[in-house]
């Protein structure tokens, strides 16, 4: 019988589960997909239902594998990717959760942050050792909520009855009946608990954060036997062979293995990391140093930029004040007008993100007059898209990155051929667009690959790798300095603390 050469890959997301099977040169065969329900209990709080997400990661395999044709056969392994931070804790014995997961996008741990980052040296030391800020983002914060507020959960915690983990590891136990714990680095690295240095659970920060240990589950590399799906769920024990979280999944399905390459993924938000090699860069603009994958036990690290509001500018313009109709015209919008006319959008809806981090900022446009229209306000907003890029970009050059020599895209927004052109004039670099959008999902099934013998290194990984479309930079100087100086005095004008 011919060895497999088709991988299942898991994409849970923040708002919808899908599963898409690829096949050995990397193109998607089937792909099946469910939304699910956002719970909002209070201002700020974002809650997912773990059952839910169990439901619908069951039924989109299926559903993928059946519309593939393979069959469970033709599966040779799974791959795993994951809203990152999010926070899940169940019970070791009847595998439920005892509380809905809390979504990295929660804020309710905000004032004990506060509190954190009020003590003298605390800051620094949880950057030292797990490469992050101290912020309700991460799930240190989270975890520590739910066992201070379900009844009986941090004694039960305590004896070892609770496992934790992020949602890749709650997948896990599941599928493998509760056989397995575990999660990889770029999960374990998002935490605040795990030292990306020493690659292990530190104590000191579970201390800080009053996280029982014995909760955590074993850390493993991104390209690893995991363990086998239980076989009545699949009709087969299928091996998980390979788990990472969505932003560095993407950047290793846009093969992104040396450094000095960087992708940037354009969503609801963007987030952009630059691949730094062997060396985690300890940064002085705010961005995030994270585990970018680790493959037979050496490690890659990548600075990570965060930036709040990409795609969703683009929303509210729909959405908030009916300027467009669908978020494609936004690329023909921008044609229409030779300029942004002197209008800039500082999309500070939540606060703006590296290299600020200033969750105070709030969103404004500057440079209105008669003149202005609503192709001015569409193409105000994608150039904001632009110029935060551009922002990050400069930050990983300071903080020692390398100035990527390219820089490669994905997520929605990424299909907009205006605003790839302005990015790479924003970059004064080229923007390589790949044939499949689909990176994240990708990058999850290469790790499983590379473990189940589907590609034999990253070589061919890199083979696999399509270039859809070329955007040169074109804009000259004296025009590009002038923008960007508007672009600068609008965020200035928007900062809470100029």
């Amino acid at each position: 019988m011919s060895q497999p050469q088709h991988i299942l890959a898991i994409d849970q997301g923040t708002t919808s589960t899908r599963a898409i099977v690829f096949d050995s040169a990397a193109h998607p065969v089937a792909t099946a997909q469910c939304e699910f329900e956002q719970h909002y209990p209070d201002l700020g709080w974002v809650e997912h239902e773990p059952e839910d997400i169990w439901r619908d990661t069951v039924k989109v395999a299926k559903d993928a594998i059946e519309q593939s044709g393979v069959g469970v056969a033709g599966i040779a392994g799974i791959g795993i990717t994951n809203q990152r931070e999010t926070v899940v804790v169940w019970d070791r014995q009847t595998g439920k959760a005892i509380h809905r997961a809390i979504v990295w996008q929660d804020r309710r741990t905000a004032k004990v942050c506060a509190e954190l980052k009020a003590q003298d040296g605390v800051e620094s030391e949880v950057r030292q050792r797990t490469g992050l800020l101290v912020d309700p983002y991460f799930s240190g914060t989270k975890l520590a909520w739910i066992l201070d507020n379900v009844d009986g959960a941090r004694a039960r915690a305590e004896k070892g009855e609770l496992a934790f983990g992020t949602i890749d590891s709650f997948l896990i136990w599941r599928l493998t009946g509760g056989k397995v714990h575990a999660t990889d680095v770029t999960n374990a690295g998002r935490t605040m608990l795990y030292n990306i240095r020493e690659q292990r659970w530190d104590e000191e920060m579970c201390r800080l954060l009053r996280v029982p240990m014995q909760m955590l589950p074993e850390v493993h590399d991104n390209s690893h036997r995991f363990g086998v799906t239980d076989k009545a769920l699949l009709g087969a024990e299928i091996p998980i062979a390979g788990v990472a979280g969505d932003q560095q999944a993407a950047l290793f399905g846009q093969a992104c293995f040396e450094s000095g390459m960087a992708k940037s993924t354009y969503g609801t938000g963007c987030f952009m990391l630059l691949n730094t090699g062997s060396e985690a860069l300890d940064s002085h603009n705010r961005l995030l140093t994270t585990p970018a994958y680790r493959l037979n036990g050496e490690m890659t690290y990548a600075l990570e930029g965060s930036i709040f509001v990409a795609g969703a500018a683009v929303k509210w313009l729909r959405d908030g004040i009916g300027v467009i109709t669908h978020a494609r015209e936004t690329n023909d919008m921008a044609t229409q007008v030779p300029s942004s006319h002197g209008v800039y959008m500082v999309p500070a809806f939540v606060g703006l993100g590296a290299p600020h981090w200033d969750p105070d900022a709030r969103g404004a446009i500057f440079g209105l007059t008669l003149g202005a229209g609503a192709a001015h306000l569409a193409r105000a907003a994608l150039e904001a898209v632009a110029y935060q890029t551009m922002d990050l970009a400069k930050a990983m050059v300071s903080d020692g990155g390398e100035a990527p020599a390219k820089l490669r895209v994905d997520g929605g927004m990424a299909a907009n051929d205006w605003l790839c052109q302005f990015l790479a004039d924003m970059l004064e670099a080229p923007v390589e667009r790949p044939v499949h959008l689909e990176t994240t999902a990708l990058g999850a099934a290469f790790h499983a690959g590379l473990a189940t013998g589907v590609w034999p290194d990253l070589k061919a990984l890199s083979e696999t790798w399509t270039q859809g479309q070329l955007f040169e930079p074109k804009m000259g100087k004296s025009e590009r300095d002038t923008l960007i100086a508007g672009w600068h005095d609008a965020v200035r004008r928007t900062l809470s603390h100029p």
